[in-house]
């Protein structure tokens, strides 16, 4: 069934003007702090990661600090570049959005997120916000050269309608890029402070605000399913160096999720405590979780 209208394949990609908008990132969710879930208790943005909570602007721009450039290598590559009309959803502090405009030279971008407040003042161009539910019908209109979500997707339900979605909205020739974490803790991991931590900050946020990484590796073949081609994913795991964004970023996320974490059984404070600590020092010797980028192409005119 699909969640928008059909896009005239005439039609030149663009945002519409209308959308059902949404107060309010999960990912940005974004990033990291954009999308809500919808866990048991709670919400993404709200139950933990709130926006109005202080910092939080500044432990999403960790994130973007630690995945940017691995991201924008991939968009153009896939293309982006002049004559482009761009889609970034959950866009959190809008620095993928700025890049497309300023490195890659896009036409324009809509920049969609529950909640825009780390948007709002940008003055970019080029660049369009919206406030806006992607879960809901019609929350903007096709099509676009690209359609980009990064951080987004584990944090909600649905995940094969609302890639079924997101696909709608891509024009013919057009790409959906996303993006998502996986969690390279397994059995055989030797147990650290870190380890223990992310255990528990995986189990904790599922079972609060329903973050679920475990489909994420399904993302070719849910993209397949969705009707693109020249279907391809990659991951990429940010080293951790003491004080790094991505060390910084987790290290916050913890804190912020600490409740939940706490919550398991997994961990307790001093656990937590301990794993901050081990994540800033120089005897950490663990992995990330990567960063899980797939992307299909619209079949149609203008197809590469």
């Amino acid at each position: 069934m699909k969640a928008f209208d059909d896009p005239d394949p005439g039609a030149d990609p663009g945002p519409d003007a209308d959308a059902d908008a949404d107060a309010d990132p999960g990912g940005r969710n974004s990033r990291d702090s954009s999308a809500s879930g919808g866990g048991p208790g709670g919400h993404y943005g709200e139950t933990f990661f709130s926006p109005d909570a202080a910092g939080e602007g500044e432990r999403i721009d960790f994130g973007a600090l630690a995945y940017d450039d691995i991201t924008m290598a991939r968009l153009r590559a896939l293309g982006a570049g002049p004559g482009w009309r761009c889609l970034d959803v959950g866009a959190g502090t809008g620095t993928v959005s700025r890049r497309l405009l300023d490195e890659a030279g896009v036409t324009s971008v809509l920049a969609v997120d529950r909640d825009v407040r780390f948007l709002g003042e940008l003055s970019v161009p080029g660049l369009d916000v919206r406030e806006a539910d992607i879960t809901g019908p019609d929350f903007v209109s096709g099509p676009f050269h690209l359609v980009h979500a990064r951080f987004v997707l584990m944090h909600l339900p649905e995940h094969d309608r609302l890639i079924g979605a997101l696909a709608e909205l891509v024009a013919p020739g057009g790409v959906l890029v996303l993006s998502d974490a996986v969690d390279l803790t397994s059995d055989r991991t030797p147990g650290t402070p870190y380890t223990a931590a992310m255990r528990a900050m995986w189990q904790g946020l599922g079972a609060t605000i329903g973050t679920d990484v475990s489909w994420v590796p399904s993302y070719p073949r849910l993209l397949r399913e969705a009707g693109l081609g020249a279907v391809a994913a990659e991951i990429h795991v940010p080293p951790l160096l003491p004080g790094s964004p991505i060390s910084r970023f987790w290290a916050d996320t913890w804190e912020r999720s600490r409740e939940a974490m706490v919550s398991t059984g997994l961990v307790d404070d001093a656990a937590l405590d301990a794993a901050v600590r081990y994540l800033g020092s120089d005897e950490c010797a663990a992995l990330s979780a990567g960063m899980l980028t797939a992307w299909g192409r619209k079949p149609g005119e203008g197809s590469r």
